[in-house]
C-alpha cells in the first residue's frame, strides 16, 4: 500500500544533494512469443482518492514499451486522475492519495528513494490545451535543457532537433524569437509536444492532446504520434473513439460504478484496439462503442 501526502514542489533557492534517480534500463525488446512488448509500467491494484472520495478502484494494467495505448470511457470515469499517476502529477493535489503498486521500468514508481522532479523528467505530459510558455518559441523548448545544465553551445541544435521531431521546424525556423502566443492552436500544441521531447523522456504521456483543435490539426498530431512511438512510449487519454481506433495499439476502457456508496472509475478491460473496437470481452465495453451509452 501506497499513502501519498500532499506534496506542492517549490522551485529550490540553493543547490541540494540530489536523490537517486530511477536509472534508465536497456530498451525493452519484443518478443515474438508474446506479440507485445515488455511492460514499461506495470500496475497493480491501484486505487486512488481526492480526501475521503474514491475516484478510482483496483485499478491493474501492463502499458507496454513503443506503444500507443489509449485510454476511453465516459466523461468521469478517471482516465485522467490515471494518466496523471503515471508521472505523481496528482502529488501536487492537497489530500491525493494512492494505494496499490505502480512499477516503472522495474522499480516502485512512488519509492522512497524516488524524487517526483526526476520521474517527471523521464515521464513526460501533454495537456488537454497547448499552455506555451509567454516566451519566444524558442525559449519554450529551450528553457529547461537550460536550466538541466545543457550548454548554451548545445542548445540551437537541441531546440533544432526537438522541433524538427514534432514536425514543426520548417513552419517555425526563421521567427524562432517571436512569441510562441503567435502560433496556430495546432502548432502550440506540436510546440509541447517538443518541448516535452527536448528534455528527452522515455514515456510521453498526452491527456486529450487534441480536444481543442480543428481536425487538420488533430491529423498532424495523429501522424506524430505514430513517427513518435519508435523512440517513446506514449500513452493517451481521448473521448475520440475513432482517433483511438486509429493511432493506438492498444485500447484500455474505463467507465464509471455507481453504488451506494458513490460514483467510482474502474477499468473494464484492456486488449488490442482491434479486438476491443470488434469483439470486446465485456458487454460494458460493447455498449459503450456503439452509442448505447457514454
Amino acid at each position: 500500500m501506497i499513502d501519498t501526502p500532499a506534496q506542492v514542489e517549490s522551485r529550490p533557492t540553493a543547490p541540494s544533494v540530489p536523490a537517486p534517480e530511477v536509472p534508465r534500463q536497456p530498451r525493452p525488446e519484443r518478443h515474438p512469443e508474446e506479440g507485445t512488448p515488455d511492460p514499461v509500467f506495470r500496475v497493480k491494484d491501484l486505487s486512488f482518492y481526492y480526501g475521503p472520495h474514491q475516484a478510482l478502484r483496483d485499478v491493474s494494467i501492463d502499458i507496454g514499451a513503443h506503444e500507443i495505448t489509449a485510454f476511453i470511457g465516459p466523461s468521469g470515469c478517471g482516465k485522467t486522475t490515471f494518466i496523471r499517476c503515471l508521472n505523481r502529477m496528482n502529488d501536487l493535489i492537497p489530500g491525493a492519495r494512492v494505494e496499490g503498486e505502480i512499477d516503472f521500468e522495474g522499480r516502485p514508481l512512488y519509492g522512497a528513494d524516488i524524487r517526483a522532479i526526476d520521474i517527471r523528467r523521464r515521464i513526460g505530459m501533454v495537456f488537454q490545451k497547448p499552455n506555451p510558455f509567454p516566451k519566444s518559441i524558442y525559449d519554450n523548448i529551450a528553457l529547461t535543457p537550460r536550466r538541466n545544465g545543457v550548454k548554451k553551445s548545445e542548445l540551437d541544435g537541441l531546440v533544432e532537433e526537438s522541433l524538427r521531431r514534432a514536425s514543426l521546424w520548417d513552419e517555425v525556423k526563421d521567427k524562432l524569437q517571436q512569441s510562441a502566443f503567435s502560433l496556430s492552436g495546432g502548432q502550440q500544441q506540436r510546440l509541447c509536444i517538443a518541448r516535452a521531447i527536448a528534455v528527452r523522456p522515455d514515456v510521453i504521456l498526452m491527456d486529450e492532446p487534441c480536444s481543442a483543435l480543428d481536425p487538420v490539426a488533430t491529423f498532424r498530431i495523429e501522424e506524430l504520434m505514430a513517427e513518435l512511438k519508435g523512440d517513446y512510449t506514449i500513452v493517451i487519454v481521448t473521448h475520440n473513439m475513432q482517433q483511438a481506433a486509429r493511432v493506438s495499439d492498444r485500447t484500455a476502457f474505463f467507465t464509471v460504478d455507481v453504488s451506494d456508496q458513490g460514483r467510482v472509475g474502474v477499468l473494464v478491460e484492456i486488449g488490442e484496439t482491434s479486438n476491443i473496437f470488434t469483439s470486446p470481452e465485456d458487454q460494458r465495453t460493447e455498449d459503450y462503442i456503439t452509442g448505447r451509452f457514454g
